[in-house]
């Protein structure tokens, strides 16, 4: 119904009489399912006005998720292989999409220190300019992040070799200053 609507995250949700019509449940069904979503923090009630679709992002329900999926070091290693493989295809669009004045106020912020990793890469799927790579990406940064790893603190000469590479748009030396960023020496060239 979501897709079918094209809801967006903000967006009202229909009635529970609505709901009960299109969805042909009982009205205490839907009541019940509009709770349980709501514990989630996927929707939100506000009085007198109906109730929204809240962003996903930042919630609690990815962390509580990664508690429970995210047990054995398998599944670990996955998220974190699986992050990493997707940052790489993501600066191989950047490569051919960004504008390279967007690049040069990146390595702004970079040398100011307004940025950390997840807003710098942010920044970066945002200039992939592809949407299911974010939305992607914004789940495994999630779910990585749930798995309470030790910190890495990123040198900044790191980010600026990155940021260098992608305004010469040479994809090799790309790939080598994000291995070189994330301490990845067992991705290979093939990645």
């Amino acid at each position: 119904m979501i897709s079918a609507d094209n809801l967006k995250s903000g967006d009202k949700i229909p009635s529970e009489r609505e709901l009960s019509e299109r969805l042909n449940v009982g009205r205490s069904s839907v009541r019940e399912a509009l709770r349980a979503l709501e514990l989630l923090g996927l929707i939100e009630t506000r009085r007198g006005e109906g109730t929204f679709i809240r962003d996903f992002r930042g919630n609690q329900l990815v962390q509580l998720l990664g508690t429970f999926i995210l047990q054995d070091e398998k599944a670990k290693l996955d998220v974190i292989e699986t992050k990493n493989l997707i940052e790489m295809d993501f600066l191989r669009l950047v490569l051919n999409r960004a504008d390279e004045n967007r690049l040069f106020t990146l390595k702004s912020l970079v040398e100011d220190e307004q940025l950390n990793d997840d807003q710098f890469f942010y920044q970066l799927v945002e200039m992939a300019d592809n949407y299911l790579f974010s939305r992607i990406w914004l789940i495994l940064k999630d779910y990585y992040n749930s798995l309470n790893l030790r910190k890495v603190e990123y040198n900044r000469n790191s980010y600026f070799m990155l940021i260098e590479a992608l305004i010469e748009k040479d994809e090799k030396k790309t790939l080598a200053a994000y291995r070189q960023l994330r301490n990845l020496s067992i991705l290979t060239d093939k990645y």
